[in-house]
């Protein structure tokens, strides 16, 4: 009996935490195409081919709060706010290392 209730609670488990997971990517997916839009729109000094690299660096950096908030973007569309966050991000250590490194992949400096 305990071994079908414990075996029942891990599937039960695994379950959620692949829903969890693919809400999650759903939710990231949509918030790099807000990213992806204000980088264009908002940084027009972003050489184009560095803009997926950009809005890598923003998302991987982004809290899951603005994770939501930039996927409500790309749903609502993108805002003067939504620029203000991908700064907010971009002005992390964290992303400006990501950017830099990306930067010199992408134009082949590194």
């Amino acid at each position: 009996m305990m071994r079908a209730l414990a075996l029942t609670a891990l599937i039960t488990l695994t379950a959620c935490e692949e829903a969890t997971r693919a809400v999650d990517d759903a939710a990231r997916r949509s918030a790099k195409l807000a990213v992806s839009e204000a980088v264009v729109t908002r940084f027009p000094a972003v050489p184009k081919e560095l803009v997926t690299p950009f809005t890598d660096c923003v998302i991987d950096n982004a809290s899951a709060n603005e994770i939501g908030a930039f996927a409500r973007d790309a749903v609502i569309g993108v805002t003067e706010e939504t620029a203000t966050l991908v700064r907010t991000v971009l002005e992390r250590p964290e992303t400006q290392t990501c950017v830099v490194q990306a930067g010199a992949n992408v134009l082949g400096t590194a």
